[in-house]
């Protein structure tokens, strides 16, 4: 199984699914531990409007650890069987490690914006 999470240079989670740098993939083992780390670069444009769900979904994705994502994108990956758990802040690695131990939760509505125009942001 893998994970994912939108990254920003730094490390931590992106605050905005659809605008991240790359996303950070975490191979997991049977036994829950991390077994290897990747990076895939982001499609330019709006994660619900790119086809990066089912390019996760061909990895073997399963899990998308995200800030704030908006509705079209969270469809966009249930229909690829990704499960997504919004809300999330800080290292992407500790998110990751916090998730495998079952105390990451989703954090519920976490983009209220519904445009995709030119510098759209999100308004949570």
């Amino acid at each position: 199984m893998k994970i994912a999470v939108p990254t920003k240079e730094n490390s931590q989670i992106d605050n905005h699914f659809g605008h991240c740098e790359f996303y950070t993939l975490f191979t997991i083992s049977d036994n829950k531990e991390v077994v290897d780390v990747t990076t895939l670069e982001s499609p330019q444009g709006c994660g619900c409007k790119s086809n990066i769900a089912s390019t996760l979904a061909a990895m073997d994705v399963k899990v998308m650890l995200a800030g704030g994502i908006g509705d079209g994108a969270i469809s966009k990956l249930a229909s690829s069987n990704i499960q997504v758990i919004r809300n999330c802040q800080g290292d992407v690695r500790d998110l990751v490690m916090n998730y495998l131990a079952g105390s990451l939760k989703d954090g519920g509505a976490s983009c209220a914006a519904h445009s995709h125009e030119e510098g759209h942001e999100c308004n949570r």
